[in-house]
């Protein structure tokens, strides 16, 4: 884990906006946003499956946000395209599944670490 350390905003209804930044977080944070967008992400997981993205997952803070809780959440994309498989590859599909199954119950652990870390804020 990084030292804490805080990160300036420059976003357009609040000026420059200084806010703490969680250990987990990539550093990267977009100038020109409004105050309630400012965002905290962590590295994404991507699950491929025969070159295409089909699961996401990240963990995301919005420590401003008002219409959505502010977090740290886990952020899951799921692919929206309708697909078709052959008994074969929804086997092989499966299996992909599966080990991804395994990542996010992961994610689910470091999630719970780092609500625990901060003393259970966003539960």
């Amino acid at each position: 884990m990084r030292e804490h350390r805080t990160v300036t905003v420059h976003t357009i209804d609040f000026g420059p906006v200084t806010v703490p930044e969680p250990a987990w977080c990539l550093g990267e944070h977009v100038d020109g946003t409004v105050r309630g967008d400012i965002e905290h992400a962590g590295a994404e997981t991507v699950m491929e499956f025969r070159g295409r993205h089909i699961l996401g997952f990240e963990l995301l803070a919005y420590p401003f946000a008002e219409r959505m809780p502010r977090g740290p959440l886990m952020s899951v994309e799921l692919d929206e395209a309708m697909s078709f498989y052959d008994p074969a590859a929804l086997l092989e599909l499966a299996d992909a599944l599966t080990v991804h199954a395994r990542r996010l119950r992961g994610a689910a652990a470091v999630l719970a670490a780092v609500l625990d870390a901060a003393g259970g804020e966003g539960r």
